[in-house]
């Protein structure tokens, strides 16, 4: 397997879960009842929804795979994917040990302590 390293994170609080009543097969439980649940990522704008079944749980699981599967928002991912490694390594690059200066005082004086 290969080494991976994780560059981006996505967490409940970067998608909004809305749920409605969805009508359609199910009868009466489905007009009371908010079953209908639509997905969508805060940051790219893409959405999914999902009202197959009676259950809510299963319909959130089933919209966040619709919109996970979406070709847009795996190109989001890419894209995000990419600048996160290139800020990553614009920041190891500035944060090299050639690239610091490290000083400390003595008595009114600043002195170098850098080793490179």
């Amino acid at each position: 397997m290969k080494n991976r390293k994780i560059l981006l994170t996505l967490t409940k609080k970067d998608f909004r879960i809305d749920t409605f009543r969805s009508g359609g097969k199910g009868g009466q439980h489905q007009n009371k009842v908010e079953s209908g649940v639509r997905i969508t990522h805060i940051a790219s704008g893409l959405s999914a929804e999902s009202r197959n079944t009676r259950s809510q749980h299963r319909n959130r699981a089933i919209a966040f795979k619709r919109l996970a599967d979406r070709k847009e928002f795996q190109n989001w991912l890419k894209v995000e994917s990419i600048h996160k490694e290139e800020l990553e390594r614009k920041v190891n690059e500035l944060l090299a040990p050639e690239n610091l200066l490290i000083e400390t005082q003595k008595g009114n004086e600043w002195v170098s302590v850098n080793k490179y």
